[in-house]
């Protein structure tokens, strides 16, 4: 074994030895949670760069496995952590996005109770979607999958109150049901074709007992997919994630940008390219109706955020429509869209973070919850403001932003697939974007300063720096789409192994 196969057990390791070491910290020691937090945080960005150029550039697989339950029939099951392309990917949305959200989360939270319990949730949360990430079959990703489902629990009820119980039951409630069936999909696939190991292309043994029994190949797949379809807020499974929102701002962010929502699409990618494969999927046909879930979804989350006078509610909805690019493009049946919608799994993370960052630095500094508060931010609070407009613009597709480039790599995949229709729905998309994002943007800076009480203006260091730099990546991510290691070049060589 050499060094690189235990780098991915150590991330995961590393958030739960930083959870247990908060848990028990009392309230008042709060500089020393906060260094164990960014501690914790640094190190793990630090783990996943290594792996970047032996997995990018020199085709390594990395991978930590422990055998657990023996078949009777050969290999036994086994706990696997492997790190390929796309597991990278995401691994390495998690790991930058996380230390941002620690320092918020830092300068949030400052000041209130149960810091401890919160902090040491949020570090199991970090463990699990790690855990999902690096999963080298679908029972290693279940066992991260349902953990994730538990840890995030307690940070959706962080306040306590009657409203934040309400909604952490809801989305117990859909989380679990999505959870059962996964499981009865992963343990009929494991029944039927052994231990499903994600494979560039689909598993040879899924890929056989399709070809002999394709009805339950379909049942099994529509498990799968209506499992995680719940995280990844498919329509009609999506209404847990606007009643989320009561939760605290970097819960939010959480929710949206990384981890549940992200969680659920990338298991969504994984099933269709690495577990029965395209090629698989395409002759089941799975993929069309899939399709139209997802083409449904974009338009149905659209038009429902430009019905909301909430901010982090129109963000919520805008989250329903915009992770289910991620969808489309892997079900287009085109390399172009498969590399469009794997780029838009971080492109998006990154934009939708900036949103409610800022969201909660209106309603922390401002007192602004609705988008009729803001009138005048632009004045009061220029740099929050200039990143949620940064934000915004992104979601629309604006050069030179992350959502330019994904959505046009999108339309490409359109083009080029059996289904050009899909051009339609990104156009339409796109201009309800326009329609719910442009007036927040000119009330934030054309609009009349709000003469009630939101009189203050003040943009706390630590709430506006990862806003200010997750802005900046919209941009960086944009303007350096073609270069290497950019999130483009790396979901062009995710969709080369799709299709290869």
């Amino acid at each position: 074994m050499v060094v690189n196969d235990v780098i991915p057990l150590a991330v995961v390791l590393l958030s739960v030895t930083v959870a247990a070491i908060i848990f028990p910290l009392p309230q008042r020691l709060n500089r020393l949670r906060s260094a164990v937090n960014l501690a914790g945080a640094v190190v793990k960005l630090a783990l996943v760069v290594l792996l970047v150029p032996p997995v990018v550039t020199e085709g390594a697989r990395p991978e930590f496995a422990v055998p657990f339950l023996p078949t009777g029939t050969g290999d036994p099951i086994s706990l696997v952590l492997r790190v390929d392309p796309l597991a990278l990917f995401f691994a390495g949305l998690s790991a930058v996005l996380w230390l941002l959200t620690t320092v918020y989360a830092i300068g949030y939270l400052r000041g209130t109770a149960y810091q401890s319990r919160f902090f040491g949730f949020f570090s199991l949360c970090v463990a699990a979607t790690v855990g999902i990430s690096f999963s080298g079959n679908l029972i290693t990703f279940l066992v991260f999958y349902e953990l994730l489902t538990l840890v995030t629990y307690p940070l959706v009820a962080h306040w306590g109150d009657e409203k934040s119980l309400k909604a952490a039951r809801l989305y117990m409630r859909y989380a679990l049901g999505g959870g059962v069936a996964v499981l009865v999909g992963v343990v009929w696939l494991t029944m039927e074709a052994g231990p499903a190991d994600f494979a560039e292309g689909g598993a040879a043994d899924v890929a056989e007992f399709a070809s002999h029994s394709p009805t339950a190949a379909v049942i099994i797949f529509a498990l799968l997919v209506g499992g995680l379809g719940v995280k990844s807020a498919l329509v009609p499974l999506h209404s847990w994630l606007p009643a989320a929102m009561v939760a605290p701002a970097p819960v939010s962010a959480l929710l949206h940008a990384v981890a549940v929502v992200k969680a659920g699409v990338f298991g969504i990618v994984r099933v269709v390219d690495d577990v029965y494969g395209i090629e698989v999927a395409w002759d089941l046909g799975v993929l069309t109706p899939l399709l139209v879930v997802a083409s449904v979804t974009v338009i149905y989350g659209s038009y429902q955020a430009l019905r909301q006078t909430e901010i982090k509610r129109r963000l919520a909805f805008s989250t329903v429509s915009q992770v289910s690019y991620v969808v489309l493009g892997v079900t287009m049946f085109s390399m172009a869209g498969t590399a469009g919608g794997v780029a838009h799994l971080v492109h998006q993370g990154i934009m939708k973070i900036t949103l409610f960052f800022c969201a909660g630095l209106f309603a922390e500094s401002m007192g602004a919850h609705k988008i009729s508060d803001l009138r005048g931010a632009g004045q009061r609070m220029p740099w929050t403001s200039a990143a949620f407009t940064v934000g915004a613009f992104g979601m629309i597709g604006l050069p030179p932003t992350a959502g330019f480039i994904s959505k046009w790599q999108l339309g490409l995949g359109a083009l080029e697939s059996p289904h050009p229709w899909v051009l339609v729905v990104l156009v339409v998309s796109s201009l309800l974007n326009a329609a719910y994002f442009l007036p927040v943007v000119y009330t934030l800076w054309f609009g009349d300063q709000h003469d009630a009480a939101f009189t203050s203006g003040h943009e706390p260091r630590l709430l506006l720096v990862p806003a200010l730099c997750t802005a900046g990546f919209t941009l960086i991510v944009g303007l350096g789409a073609s270069l290497p290691f950019s999130p483009l070049e790396i979901s062009r060589l995710i969709a080369e192994g799709v299709f290869s």
